[in-house]
């Protein structure tokens, strides 16, 4: 799974409906070939969300309608668009991030496009720039969430970096989800990679694993049920006051709380931040080319990326778009987050892997 699925229950209620209203209706099997060149399809993981009324400004702006072809967490996602290579199930393909691209492109999924606007998008995202076989649409933060509640109950000041989560103080307090089955544990060991380096970050693990770290299958354990500060961990006995989670995590909280808190219950550890970017790009074979490279121009948009923060709770990549005051104000933005090249992890991904199975797990 990517950013968003692992935010929050409610984004089903607002974004992903709104979603599940725009996608439907003809996507031109009758039989209609004009109603079929009329619709751009887009395949992508679970977590995709968009506002009704964005996706049909898109529709008004050009007079394609956008199809929905859902396919799982994005590493599942990837995988199908890989056995599906040449002969795509659609046009353009959103959600591969940069633990993923390396796979993605060394298959050969993507035809090149330089999408109108690029030029907006910083060059320390452009992580394919050179060739334009995808672009970039959102960033998203992967960080150790806290219980402020706990922290201010117990007297403890909540960690702050990596280094702080092995320390006695913190033993049997920290929840994260299992690097091998999980986008956001997969994250969280990268950024300890990038921290400690080949040669420390098995030490470092080590020393979690001494210090009571629990490992979970997926994000919706660790955070809905095993961490305290979340609405569902609260509800269900969590009892872990720290969890590897999101940046925007916090801001979700509060928008979802009933009524609304003027503080967000928890907080963000910003020196255990790694950063996602996830990317679009045109499949190699799309039937409807002109109709995926219109909606790649619309990915990069105004519209839709003043859109996502509060439909996918990622952050915009296109310089100068205004973020709402609620993500703004509960820090859905880490600084200074870690980062890995794509070529690296593509080369010690499964290594990596591997290596922390047998540490944390076995």
């Amino acid at each position: 799974m990517t950013i968003t699925k692992r935010i929050a229950a409610g984004i089903a209620a607002t974004g992903l409906g709104a979603l599940a209203l725009a996608g439907c209706g003809s996507d031109g099997s009758s039989g209609d070939g004009k109603a079929k060149d009329k619709t751009v399809t887009l395949v992508t993981h679970d977590s995709f969300a968009a506002s009704k009324s964005v996706l049909k400004a898109f529709q008004q702006k050009t007079g394609y309608k956008v199809k929905v072809l859902k396919s799982g967490d994005a590493g599942q996602a990837v995988n199908q668009a890989v056995l599906t290579k040449g002969n795509p199930q659609g046009d353009v393909f959103f959600g591969v991030d940069n633990t993923l691209l390396s796979r993605a492109l060394d298959n050969g999924l993507f035809q090149p496009y330089e999408a109108k606007g690029l030029a907006r998008v910083g060059a320390d995202v452009q992580l394919d720039g050179a060739k334009h076989r995808v672009t970039p649409v959102d960033t998203g933060d992967i960080c150790v969430n806290y219980d402020k509640k706990y922290f201010a109950q117990k007297k403890l000041a909540p960690p702050r970096g990596f280094a702080d989560l092995a320390k006695p103080q913190y033993k049997n307090l920290l929840v994260t989800e299992n690097a091998a089955t999980s986008s956001p544990g997969l994250g969280f060991l990268l950024g300890t990679a990038s921290q400690y380096g080949d040669d420390g970050w098995q030490g470092y693990w080590r020393k979690l694993k001494s210090n009571g770290v629990k490992v979970v299958d997926s994000w919706e354990q660790a955070y809905n049920e095993e961490f305290s500060g979340s609405a569902g961990g609260r509800k269900a006995g969590g009892d872990r006051p720290l969890v590897v989670s999101y940046a925007s995590s916090p801001p979700v909280e509060v928008l979802y709380a009933d009524p609304r808190p003027k503080h967000a219950p928890t907080g963000v550890a910003s020196g255990t931040c790694f950063r996602q970017i996830e990317f679009a790009g045109l499949l190699d074979g799309a039937a409807n080319e002109k109709g995926g490279k219109a909606l790649i121009d619309f990915l990069i948009s105004d519209k839709f990326q003043a859109d996502m923060p509060l439909t996918m709770f990622v952050n915009p990549v296109v310089a100068g778009t205004e973020l709402p005051e609620l993500f703004s104000k509960y820090d859905g933005t880490a600084q200074d987050a870690h980062t890995v090249a794509p070529e690296k992890i593509a080369e010690h991904r499964e290594a990596w892997i591997k290596s922390w199975t047998s540490l944390v797990v076995k």
